[in-house]
C-alpha cells in the first residue's frame, strides 16, 4: 500500500448539519474536532508507507480512529462499526454520512506500520496540537508514578511453563514444517503435549513432579538438538517459539558433572530476566507492595498545575521486575525532545536516589521532589547518634570527626559493589578500641569504625532532603504528588491500562501510547467545557467526622 497526497480534512456540509441537529450540545468527537481541528495529517505518516502500491486509506483517519477506539474502550471490530454507524465519528473523520467505512483488520495493519516508526508518534502529535492550542507548556510541575500491567497470557508455575514451552514449539513446527516434524516426532510427544498444561492434570507428589520435569527437559533437549542438527532447515532455529524454548531450558535446566540434564532448584534460578510465558517472551514476573503479577510496568507522567488541564506528557513501558528509578533518565530524555521538561518533578520514594537528586538538577535543570528512604543502617535504627549524620565531615580538609570528638586517619576514593563512586573513611584503632561507645558505633570485633560516603554534592543533597522532608512546608508541597494516583485509577478503570491487549514490549508500549493520547483527548475536552478537576472522594462517615471537628 502507498500513501497518496490529498486534502480530505474538510467536513461535508451534510455531515455538519446532521451532526449538530442530532447533538446540539456536541459530543467528545465533535467538540474536540471543533476546538483542536485535525489532530493528524497524512504527512506525519509518510515514512511508514512505500512510494509504490495501491492507495492506502488516509493514515490520519486511522490514527484518529485508533485514539477514539482507546478513548471508548472498543475492539477493532467495534471501532470499524463506529466509523460506519456513528454520526459524531464521521464528523471528526470528515466523512460523508453514506461512507461505508473499512474492514476492521485495517486497524491491526496500521498498528503494525506504527511499530516500524517512532512508537510515540501518536502521543507526540497529540501533545504538539495541545501545545499549539495553549493547553500545554513546558516548566511548572509534573508528577510520575507506575502501574502494573498484566500480560495477555496465563500465569504458569515452573512445571506448567516448561510443558507449555515444549507444546508451543511443537505446534509451531507442526504448522511450519509438518513433514519434517512427522519424520522426527517421538511416539510419546502427541500424548504428552497434545493438550495445554493444566495444574490439575499434573502429579501432586514432589517426586513424581520432579520425574516429569526431567522427562520434559529431556524431550526439549532432544527437540532442540533435532532443530539445530545439520540436516534441518537453518531457519527453524530462528523461530520465536524455538528461541523461547531454548531460553526457558537454559534458565530451568543445567547439566551435572556427568552431562545429565538436571532440573534446577528454586534458589538456582536467575533472579532477573526469567521468562514467564512462551507466548510472550518479554513478559516478566514483578512484585510491588506484596502484589505479584506477570507482565509489564507502565510509567505515566502528567502535568499538575491547578490552572491548566492535567495532561499526560509521557508514558513508558518497562519490564515488570525493573526498579522505578531506572526509568527516570529515559523519561527526562523524552520530555527534553518534546520541549516539555518540568521545573519540579514530583515522585515517590521508588523514583528517588542519592545520585539522581544531584544529576537530575545538574543535567536537566529539574528539581526532583520526593522523599528519600531513611538510613537503613543498624546505627540509624538504634537512634543513638552514631549513624552517618552524627559525624561531622570536613570536606575541604578531607577528615571526619566522630560524635566522641575523634578524627579519622584515612580518606580515599572508593567504588561500591554497584559501581558507584564513593569515599572510604576509616578511624584509628587506637581511638576506637578503648572507646566506651564502641558497642553503639560498630559491631566489628577488632577493626575500627569505617564509613562509606557519597560524593560531596550527592551527600549534601541526600541529607538536605532527609532533613527537609520532616517539615510541614515540604509535606504540603509534596501533597501535590497524590493526584497521580487518580490518574492511574482512571487509566486502569476507564481505559483498560491494567491488561495488555497485545503481546510483546513494543505492542504493549503502543497500547500505552494510544491510551495516553486518548486520556489527553478526554481531559482536554473536559477542560474546554468547564468540567473542574475531580476532588478526592471522601466517604460519608469521614465527612461526618470532619464536619463534627
Amino acid at each position: 500500500m502507498s500513501l497518496r497526497p490529498g486534502l480530505d480534512h474538510v467536513i461535508p456540509a451534510e455531515t455538519v448539519r446532521v451532526a449538530w441537529a442530532a447533538f446540539p450540545k456536541g459530543t467528545l468527537c465533535i467538540r474536540i474536532r471543533d476546538a483542536l481541528g485535525p489532530l493528524f495529517a497524512n504527512d506525519h505518516f509518510q515514512d511508514l508507507f512505500p512510494v509504490r502500491g495501491r492507495p492506502a486509506l488516509p493514515p490520519w483517519r486511522l490514527a484518529l480512529v485508533s485514539v477514539l477506539q482507546f478513548a471508548e474502550g472498543l475492539s477493532d471490530r467495534q471501532a470499524a462499526d463506529a466509523v460506519r454507524a456513528r454520526i459524531d465519528w464521521k464528523y471528526a473523520l470528515s466523512l460523508p454520512l453514506e461512507d461505508a467505512g473499512f474492514d476492521f483488520s485495517v486497524l491491526s495493519e496500521f498498528r503494525s506500520r506504527l511499530l516500524k516508526g517512532p512508537q510515540s508518534l501518536i502521543l507526540d502529535l497529540v501533545l504538539e496540537r495541545l501545545s499549539q492550542a495553549g493547553l500545554l507548556a513546558a516548566g511548572g510541575r509534573q508528577r510520575t508514578d507506575s502501574a502494573h500491567v498484566l500480560a495477555a497470557v496465563r500465569t504458569l508455575n515452573r512445571l506448567e511453563l516448561v510443558i507449555e514451552a515444549m507444546r508451543a514449539a511443537l505446534e509451531v513446527l507442526a504448522t511450519a514444517v509438518p513433514d519434517w516434524l512427522t519424520t522426527h516426532l517421538m511416539p510419546a510427544w502427541p500424548e504428552r503435549y497434545g493438550r495445554r498444561a493444566e495444574e490439575y492434570r499434573l502429579p501432586m507428589e514432589d517426586a513424581e513432579r520432579l520425574t516429569l520435569s526431567e522427562t520434559v527437559g529431556a524431550d526439549g533437549a532432544d527437540l532442540l538438538a533435532l532443530v539445530e542438527g545439520a540436516g534441518s532447515p537453518s531457519w527453524l532455529r530462528e523461530l520465536p517459539a524455538i528461541q523461547s524454548l531454548r531460553r526457558i531450558w537454559d534458565q530451568h535446566y543445567d547439566r551435572d558433572a556427568t552431562g545429565r540434564l538436571r532440573w534446577r532448584t528454586a534458589r538456582e534460578l536467575p533472579s532477573a530476566g526469567r521468562c514467564a510465558s512462551p507466548y510472550d517472551p518479554d513478559a516478566r514476573y514483578g512484585i510491588k507492595r506484596n502484589v505479584g503479577w506477570t507482565g509489564y510496568k507502565a510509567h505515566l507522567t502528567e502535568t499538575c498545575e491547578p490552572n491548566a488541564p492535567h495532561l499526560i506528557v509521557n508514558v513508558a513501558t518497562d519490564s515488570a521486575g525493573a526498579a522505578d528509578n531506572t526509568a527516570l533518565q529515559a523519561v527526562h530524555a523524552t520530555l527534553a525532545t518534546r520541549d516539555l521538561l518540568p521545573d519540579r518533578h514530583l515522585v515517590d520514594s521508588a523514583y528517588t536516589g542519592a545520585d539522581l537528586l544531584a544529576t537530575t538538577q545538574a543535567e536537566c535543570g529539574i528539581e526532583l521532589f520526593g522523599p528519600m528512604r531513611p538510613d537503613s543502617s543498624w546505627q540509624a535504627k538504634a537512634q543513638n547518634g552514631f549513624a552517618i549524620d552524627g559525624f561531622q565531615i570536613d570536606w575541604d580538609d578531607r577528615v571526619v570527626h566522630c560524635p566522641r570528638g575523634k578524627t579519622s586517619i584515612h580518606w580515599s576514593p572508593w567504588r561500591t559493589k554497584a559501581g558507584e563512586e564513593a569515599i572510604h573513611v576509616e578511624f584509628s584503632k587506637t581511638d576506637c578500641t578503648p572507646c566506651p561507645s564502641r558497642p553503639q558505633c560498630t559491631r566489628a570485633k577488632r577493626e575500627p569504625r569505617q564509613l562509606t560516603l557519597h560524593q560531596r554534592e550527592i551527600h549534601e543533597a541526600l541529607h538536605g532532603v532527609r532533613a527537609a522532608q520532616e517539615t510541614t512546608e515540604w509535606k504540603e508541597q509534596y501533597a501535590m504528588r497524590a493526584g497521580i494516583e487518580g490518574t492511574l485509577s482512571q487509566a486502569v478503570r476507564a481505559f483498560g491500562l491494567r491488561r495488555c491487549r497485545y503481546r510483546g514490549t513494543d505492542k504493549t508500549n503502543l497500547q500505552h501510547v494510544l491510551t495516553a493520547a486518548a486520556i489527553n483527548i478526554v481531559r482536554a475536552d473536559a477542560w474546554l467545557i468547564g468540567t473542574p478537576h475531580a476532588r478526592t472522594r471522601t466517604s460519608r462517615i469521614a465527612a461526618l467526622q470532619t464536619a463534627a471537628a
